[in-house]
């Protein structure tokens, strides 16, 4: 009975590491919106999920939370290349 307890036990733990292995990372979201709500519930950069500022404001208004520019949006901006000279 002891042996088969173990033998179980084994096979669980190594169907668990299995699965936890071959786990995907969470998928970026789809939407990159240029407000995120921060703050200590939220982390860095926060939920990024609104349009414009006065709607990240709404949702921050009552809580510990602020409104910033999203990183990947405000970084993601091409730059200018310097003209060759002639």
């Amino acid at each position: 009975m002891r042996r088969s307890n173990l033998a179980i036990l084994a096979f669980a733990a190594l169907g668990t590491s299995w699965i936890v292995g071959s786990a995907q990372p969470a998928a970026a979201d789809p939407y990159d919106y240029p407000w995120c709500i921060q703050g200590r519930d939220e982390g860095y950069p926060g939920y990024c999920g609104y349009q414009t500022y006065e709607q990240c404001q709404a949702s921050a208004s009552g809580r510990d939370a602020y409104c910033g520019i999203n990183p990947r949006v405000a970084f993601s901006q091409q730059r200018i290349s310097p003209r060759a000279p002639r």
